[in-house]
């Protein structure tokens, strides 16, 4: 059998090749034998659970045995996949590139794939097959039926594998990483592990992180605890934030109600937890990387309804109609929730209240939808999420309320 075609398998006990056939499956005295792609293969047992392959597929197989697991949310908010939309432009250049050399071409960038665990790997016997290393041996990859699932997700280079299946270069090897995973949560987690140096959207990152418990890299590690938070408040039916943040996986038609960055809410809850004079830094253990998800949840929603409910007008709306739903807005009141809530104890069945009349003084103060901040020098929409804007309109907030307190900064 010539190794690197795609074939059908062996008949049980006749020892020859049955015949290929146009269909994904061939008959033979009652039983089915499904196609199947045979590559030479090295297996490196980087972790004994889960070994590496390392292998070669023409560019027109790629998007035959692999598919392409898109961020989304179930009916229930419930998270699913993990791979941002294509980028078009970023598929034409690369298709671009692969159509337009006539030879000298090299494409050292490899494709990674999640393989299912119906992918088989078969030890080549005899002296050199092992190095200490690596194992020589044949993978062995099913075609998949027409109405079943492909063995195989891409975790890294879909866009690359989307040119590829393009281009006119059907038959132009591409290198290929792969490993086993059937579960959605290890595709994930190597999803983001991969990417974690690359620029990945923070949008898609933010959303993938509560749903990835692995042990992250720092620059995700201190990421990981806005990015919880971030989705509780989004899909808490008792957050004044339910449904109103806009994520990775936010679908055309949800737009319209998802009128606040979730950029803007991470920002907030990162520079409120990793601030010591932040009113969530306590709430977080730096020496056992544990955080009290609860009670800042708690926190949170006691500020959080209270600014909603101050603000009822403002609350709600697009950021063009509203600048207490802008980012300016949003981070500038995210360090007034700061000093507020450091005195407020959120177990006490009066806080809701007692925030509420810390607030009330702002609503006469605050120009979210029409008139001009006079002490910034700024008409309403005139506010920007640019720091010296954050950072006037944050110290008028907290002057504001220290006045009407009584208070010296």
């Amino acid at each position: 059998m010539r190794t690197g075609t795609v074939q059908a398998a062996f008949s049980p006990g006749k020892g020859t090749l049955m015949p290929r056939a146009a269909k994904k499956t061939t008959a033979h005295k009652g039983i089915i034998r499904r196609a199947v792609i045979r590559r030479r293969a090295l297996r490196i047992m980087q972790d004994p659970e889960r070994p590496l392959y390392l292998f070669s597929l023409r560019a027109e197989e790629i998007l035959k045995i692999a598919d392409i697991s898109r961020i989304a949310r179930d009916a229930r908010g419930e998270l699913l996949g993990y791979q941002r939309p294509e980028v078009r432009q970023h598929i034409r250049n690369i298709q671009a590139y692969l159509d337009g050399r006539q030879g000298g071409m090299l494409f050292p960038n490899s494709i990674i794939l999640s393989l299912s665990s119906s992918v088989r790997f078969q030890r080549e016997r005899g002296p050199g097959a092992d190095d200490g290393l690596a194992d020589a041996g044949t993978i062995v990859i099913p075609l998949p039926g027409l109405d079943d699932p492909k063995p195989a997700w891409i975790v890294d280079g879909q866009q690359r594998a989307m040119a590829l299946s393009r281009s006119q270069r059907n038959d132009f090897p591409v290198a290929v990483n792969a490993f086993v995973a059937d579960d959605v949560a290890t595709q994930r987690e190597q999803f983001l592990l991969v990417n974690s140096t690359k620029p990945l959207p923070r949008g898609l990152i933010s959303e993938l992180l509560p749903d990835v418990d692995t042990i992250l890299p720092s620059n995700l590690a201190i990421r990981r605890a806005p990015a919880v938070l971030c989705d509780l408040l989004n899909r808490d039916p008792k957050s004044p934030f339910y449904g109103l943040i806009r994520r990775a996986s936010s679908t055309k038609g949800a737009r319209k109600s998802e009128v606040l960055s979730d950029t803007s809410v991470m920002q907030i809850l990162q520079e409120s937890l990793t601030n010591p004079s932040g009113c969530l830094f306590s709430y977080r253990n730096v020496a056992t990387a544990q955080t009290d998800f609860a009670g800042i949840r708690k926190l949170l929603l006691v500020y959080w309804n209270a600014v909603r409910d101050t603000f009822p007008d403002a609350w709600g709306l697009p950021p063009t109609q509203s600048r207490l739903m802008h980012s300016a807005g949003m981070r500038a009141m995210g360090r007034l929730m700061d000093r507020v809530m450091g005195s407020i104890n959120v177990d006490a069945a009066d806080a809701p209240r007692r925030v509420l009349r810390e607030l009330s003084p702002l609503a006469r103060a605050c120009h979210w939808t029409s008139g001009s901040w006079t002490e910034l020098g700024l008409r309403w929409n005139e506010l920007q999420n640019v720091p010296a804007h954050v950072r006037g309109l944050s110290d008028f907030l907290l002057r504001t309320y220290h006045d009407q307190r009584g208070e010296t900064r």
